[in-house]
């Protein structure tokens, strides 16, 4: 058949088949009655003949349909008289469909809004070219743990590698900037000459650092984000003119990078390395790193190549301490940054799978319970000549146009859902710019839409059309329409429905519980009435202008001391709760042995009965009074520990206990230069109790507190604390630092802000998994609940009979109760077999609690059963109402 006659074919009968359909009707009885005719002048009577017709014929309807399957677009006719009729099987029960319908959206915007945030942060492709080849370089510490770079071994990973086509470093902070439209506090980066190459980046405006930028001495340039040059530099095409102050020296604005470049994250500028000269010590670890592996170079090779490198440095080099590195490591940059979230989220994945889980079986006991009604229904069809393939598609068609709807209302969810699981979602989270409804989203939204379509109607026309439908006719008869197999089938739904939500909810329950443990442990400091303010000066070496940086934070203090309704002021160079400290090595020894350079002070650690390993913090004598740390032994900072005087230290309990385990370390003195490259001895004069600096589910680490006023730092936070309002000490604060210095800016925050944000990760899990829990609870209490009712109401003749031949309503009630119990209980059984499996994969998460934590286990267990059972007693409740005239009269 030419092209144009199939096209016009088609439209025809797409468009005008009403048309057709008359054509075919009469074309249809113009035949019938050609061969009635024909029987009757072979001498048949008028009726015989016309049923002579028709059994040539072999049905008027049938002919129709075969003649309808031949057309061109039937196809597509009947998928639409499919979709039309399932409107309306789903209108005719509007209650249970809104019930299906709802169930879904909420499993699939679950789902859709937590893959959004899986694909965003783990799966997404970095937005450089070629990011699978971009790997972050680490050295291995002796504990085997991954660690920053110290500058010669990055020069010697540089160098030697033969994997990589480029390698830099880079390490991030927080500095004041000014020389702009207004002084900010912002994030900047110091990088090696080939950063930006390794990303594929290069500048908008003016030009890249080349390597004489890095030389020692060299004239000082930045290159900014887009964002900072239209905020702060008034989108200048021009750069000469922009300057900026950054740690007391001039930069000048060389070039500006392309907007959505900021790595690392939050950083603003970035700065050439290496202007100042490198660190030379192998123990110094100041640098992260990344590198492009070179083209048909895989990471396996890279590790070799870097590792070979790494362990021939520590075997050769001369400082050979607990901070040199064992060896080497790369990693995909995408993992190293997306690695520490990982499992918590690979978790949420599986929880909000559970969920679906949960949603599809409650759907699947209701269409299952439809079906079972329409028995008598499908055995007419089935008679009337409807092959069990046409029912089974009738079937996957109601169960796409729920899942079309169900699907099409969670993706609208699921972009609420985004927006409040990005509001919720901890500080510490990555690549959250990246969480968004995007294209691979919505597929994955589609293909699961069209999973559970595929799986709901098969499963459901499966059982619906199985056996010998036409004895539906004689069961409708009856009125018990509703086969012993469904009803089987449906317990065994409910059961599964209880495993999977036990198994949730003792996720949940392990979780939360953490929660609590976690909450229980005492921080060691006080939270409330504190407020902090974030002060960066500009770095310095210089002894003298060291000494004015530490004036102008005493008149800070002093300052801060006579505003209304303060009682405490402090000082510290890190607030608990905000990624730790810089830890080192100290030497144990005496005033006669202080070492004159650093290179004699590197020589000591050879000396091991000397060396101890401390965290180490700047204080003022304030900050232990704001926070609350007790004084166990000996005094804190005071008036006597001026600039001149012999230098302080206060050392943690836990250090105490660890290095002087059978004396008083209050007398002796330590050298503890390497941290801030002052040699002067520290004399330990206090001891205060521990705090947990890392988070309350890390333990104490030994610390080593110094006087702000004697080891001066540039980057500070001011501790206060204070019972007037919280608006009015930000406000009175930044007034007088601004009277101080108004090129220095101040970030303010409540420390309760900061304790909580340390809890952001924990919390983020327990209320995503207890409200995927909760919300299976509630729907799988609604599938014993239905699966209950639904059997009562099949059994109703059965029920009848019973009460007629004498049974009692308690009779009636443990029959039915006894067959949910046996439902409940093998769903228990199998729920607690699949929990002890599965929680392993949470234990990662735990803290004070393991993941077969009995209590958690029993309760969730009690909870399960005590919402299934009083799902169980309403409808068994309603069976011993049941009056025996009115069921054996029922239908």
């Amino acid at each position: 058949m030419p092209l144009l006659v199939k096209v016009r074919s088609f439209l025809r009968n797409l468009f005008l088949s009403r048309r057709v359909e008359a054509d075919l009707d009469q074309e249809v009885h113009s035949h019938l009655e050609m061969l009635t005719e024909e029987n009757i002048r072979a001498g048949m009577t008028a009726h015989e003949a016309q049923r002579a017709a028709r059994i040539e014929l072999n049905g008027v309807e049938q002919v129709k349909e075969q003649v309808r399957e031949e057309r061109l677009g039937s196809w597509l006719q009947s998928v639409v008289s499919d979709c039309s009729y399932g409107l309306r099987q789903l209108r005719k029960n509007p209650g249970a469909t809104a019930v299906m319908v709802f169930t879904l959206a909420l499993a699939i915007g679950a789902a859709t809004a937590i893959f959004s945030v899986v694909y965003g942060v783990l799966l997404r492709p970095l937005p450089y070219t070629d990011s699978n080849r971009i790997m972050a370089v680490f050295e291995v510490n002796s504990q085997g743990r991954r660690s920053h770079l110290a500058d010669p071994n990055f020069d010697d990973f540089r160098d030697q590698s033969r994997s990589f086509q480029a390698m830099a470093k880079y390490n991030d902070y927080v500095v004041s900037v000014s020389g702009a439209s207004q002084p900010s506090r912002t994030m900047v980066a110091h990088v090696s000459p080939d950063f930006l190459k390794i990303f594929g980046i290069q500048p908008i405006l003016g030009r890249d650092f080349t390597a004489d930028d890095a030389k020692k001495g060299a004239g000082r340039s930045v290159l900014a984000s887009y964002g900072y040059w239209k905020q702060y530099l008034g989108s200048a095409p021009d750069l000469s003119q922009s300057h900026l102050k950054i740690d007391g020296a001039v930069y000048s604005v060389i070039g500006v990078l392309p907007a959505g470049f900021r790595f690392p994250a939050e950083v603003d500028l970035w700065l050439p390395t290496d202007v100042d000269g490198e660190n030379r010590s192998r123990t110094a670890h100041n640098y992260h790193a990344v590198g492009r592996l070179r083209d048909g170079v895989t990471v396996e090779q890279a590790n070799q190549d870097i590792s070979a490198i790494a362990r021939r440095i520590h075997d050769t080099s001369s400082e050979q301490n607990d901070y040199l590195l064992k060896d080497g490591t790369v990693l995909p940059l995408q993992d190293s940054i997306t690695g520490n979230v990982r499992p918590a989220l690979l978790v949420l994945l599986g929880a909000v799978g559970f969920l679906l889980l949960v949603a599809c079986a409650n759907v699947a006991n209701l269409l299952l319970a439809q079906a079972s009604v329409r028995e008598r229904e499908l055995a007419i069809r089935s008679a009337l000549g409807a092959a069990r393939g046409r029912l089974i598609r009738q079937f996957l068609t109601e169960a796409v146009l729920l899942s079309l709807v169900g699907g099409s209302l969670g993706v609208l969810g699921a972009l609420w859902g985004v927006a409040g699981l990005v509001a919720l979602a901890p500080e510490n989270l990555p690549r959250l710019d990246s969480v968004s409804i995007s294209i691979p989203v919505l597929v994955f939204a589609f293909l699961l839409s069209a999973a559970v379509a595929a799986g709901l109607g098969a499963f459901t026309a499966a059982r619906a059309t199985s056996g010998d439908l036409r004895k539906g006719l004689v069961e409708g008869g009856r009125g018990q329409a509703g086969s012993q197999g469904s009803q089987r089938i449906g317990r065994v739904i409910v059961a599964a429905q209880i495993a999977i939500t036990l198994v949730l909810v003792v996720g949940a329950g392990l979780l939360g519980r953490s929660l609590m443990k976690v909450l229980e442990v005492n921080p060691g400091f006080r939270v409330d009435q504190i407020v902090t303010m974030d002060v960066s000066l500009p770095e310095v070496e210089d002894p003298k202008a060291k000494s004015a940086q530490a004036i102008f934070y005493s008149n800070l203090i002093d300052r801060l001391k006579q505003v209304p309704g303060m009682r405490k002021v402090g000082a510290t160079s890190g607030l608990p709760m905000e990624g730790g400290l810089p830890d080192g090595m100290f030497l144990l020894m005496t005033q006669n042995e202080v070492p004159k350079t650093m290179d004699d002070f590197g020589a000591l650690f050879q000396q091991k009965e000397r060396i101890g390993n401390a965290d180490f913090c700047v204080a003022s004598e304030g900050y232990f009074q704001v926070l609350g740390i007790p004084l166990i032994r000996g005094r804190a900072f005071d008036q006597r520990d001026g600039a001149d005087s012999p230098h302080v230290a206060v050392i943690s309990e836990s250090l105490a206990s660890d290095r002087w385990p059978s004396q008083d370390p209050i007398g002796h003195t330590i050298e503890f230069g390497n941290m801030d490259g002052d040699l002067r001895l520290l004399t330990i004069v206090g001891i205060v109790a521990d705090i947990h600096e890392y988070g309350l589910d890390a333990p104490p680490r030994p610390t080593v507190y110094v006087n702000l006023f004697q080891r001066p730092r540039a980057a500070i936070t001011v501790t206060m604390l204070s019972d007037a309002d919280t608006r009015l000490v930000t406000s009175a604060a930044r007034g007088m630092l601004q009277d101080l210095n108004p090129e220095i800016p101040a970030k303010f925050r409540t420390f309760s802000q900061v304790y909580s944000a340390s809890l952001g990760s924990r919390r983020f899990n327990v209320i995503l998994i207890g409200f995927f829990g909760m919300v299976a609870l509630l729907l799988a209490t609604a599938g014993v609940f239905g699966v209950m009712a639904y059997s009562v109401s099949r059994r109703t003749r059965e029920i009848g009979v019973r009460v007629a031949l004498g049974a009692g309503s308690s009779d009636v009630l443990k029959m039915i109760l006894g067959q949910g119990l046996r439902t409940i209980f093998i769903g228990v059984a199998i729920g607690i077999a699949g929990s002890l499996a599965l929680t392993r994969t949470v234990e990662s998460l735990l803290f004070g609690v393991t993941a077969t934590d009995p209590l958690t286990f029993g309760g969730v267990t009690l909870l399960l059963v005590a919402a299934a059972l009083v799902a169980c007693f309403v409808p068994a409740r309603r069976a011993t109402k049941v009056d025996p005239l009115v069921a054996l009269r029922y239908e």
